[in-house]
């Protein structure tokens, strides 16, 4: 075992790592929005509907997911380094790939297959590490962690409005290709599990199934699910229902980083209240996730200028992104430390589902007509308050 104090600065060298290498995968992806609102406005692969391009972006989530248990038997047998070096590998060739696509099946294998697996072996082995390294400070490590996301988003959903402008789509996938090939080369050389797996004569680990038969672990799956539909839709939908109440494709831009901004101060705020208030007992989680429920049908759904959506974004980021922040540490609080893993492997193949057919279903339940997005807000604020009520 690496020597190393829990809570102690080396943890925290961790949590700065995590921090840039979410950034670096998450963030490019929430600046999708960015891209499907230029795709949709720009008819930029010809026969592609809209739902092609919203099940691209769902793609790149789910699939990240979806190899959970793969990414188990690469750290057995290879180490956290080998699974984060290979999901850099991947991400780096899915926006090469996506550069050079000239059909939309060639986007689907590159910026929805391709660049899930490569997030998903960096996002879920991170996951994985934070909670091993604090025991007092877990949920505000995890939360400064996330929020890498949010400071990604405003990065790349500024610079890729900028870049498509200028470049056009093929030089601005190959611009975040080399960005996050240096920064998440950076961060694999600087992160290390305090526990190391594959050690020489150990045992392949398996998912404990028997998690199921525990009533706290359903719980922990239900609202798990109706968390990441609503964030789905909500994540990818900002750019593309601001050009449908008549902002301009900068203004959608900005909405998107001033989500992003909601998310990197949001995000550390609700990982510190969940410390400090608890994770289950007063249940910080369940608070923030009500209160984006009601963001949606009380806010959203009357947000038709710049600066009422502008609003929406920042208080949207701020209690959106909840799931991602408590995901690891309230893993932990329901089936403990030995257990995490399997716990986690087995929500992550749950959450493929809404990941992949969230903003699908979002835009199916668009209409015509003055309040275009009403089905798709309404449906988001409803799913997200029933899985507060689990």
């Amino acid at each position: 075992m690496i020597s190393s104090n829990i809570d102690g600065p080396q943890a925290w060298v961790m949590v700065v790592a995590v921090f840039w290498n979410n950034a670096h995968h998450w963030g490019i992806l929430s600046s999708y929005g960015v891209f499907l609102a230029y795709f949709t406005s720009h008819s930029t692969f010809s026969g592609a509907r809209t739902l092609d391009y919203a099940f691209i972006g769902g793609l790149s989530a789910s699939q990240a997911l979806v190899i959970s248990p793969l990414i188990t038997i690469l750290h057995h047998r290879f180490g956290i380094k080998i699974t984060l070096a290979l999901g850099v590998f991947l991400e780096t060739a899915a926006l090469l790939g996506a550069s050079w696509s000239t059909e939309i099946w060639q986007l689907y294998l590159s910026q929805g297959v391709c660049f899930g697996w490569g997030l998903g072996m960096q996002y879920l082995s991170t996951t994985y590490l934070i909670p091993q390294w604090f025991e007092k400070h877990r949920s505000l490590a995890a939360g400064i962690c996330t929020a890498g996301t949010g400071t990604g988003g405003i990065i790349y959903s500024l610079a890729t409005h900028a870049m498509l402008a200028r470049f056009g789509i093929p030089w601005s996938y190959r611009i975040l290709a080399i960005v996050q090939l240096v920064v998440n080369a950076i961060c694999v050389l600087v992160i290390r599990d305090r526990r190391p797996q594959g050690a020489r004569g150990s045992q392949m680990p398996k998912i404990n199934f028997r998690l199921y038969l525990r009533y706290e672990m359903w719980l922990f799956i239900e609202w798990s699910f109706f968390s990441v539909m609503g964030f789905m839709v909500i994540w990818f939908s900002l750019a593309t229902y601001g050009r449908s109440v008549g902002l301009t494709s900068t203004q959608g831009s900005i909405v998107t980083a001033v989500m992003n901004i909601g998310q990197m101060f949001g995000r550390p705020t609700v990982g510190l209240l969940s410390d400090r208030i608890g994770r289950i007992n007063m249940n910080m989680a369940a608070f923030a996730t009500c209160i984006s429920g009601l963001l949606c049908l009380l806010l959203w759904v009357f947000a038709r200028t710049y600066a009422s959506l502008t609003i929406f974004a920042l208080l949207a980021g701020i209690f959106f992104g909840t799931f991602w922040t408590v995901v690891g540490p309230l893993g932990a609080e329901v089936v403990g430390l030995d257990d995490l893993q399997s716990c986690l492997t087995i929500m992550w193949l749950t959450c493929a589902i809404p990941a992949t057919f969230g903003e699908a279903i979002g835009l199916v339940l668009r209409t015509s007509g003055f309040h275009e997005y009403l089905g798709t807000q309404l449906f988001t604020g409803f799913i997200v308050i029933q899985g507060h009520w689990h």
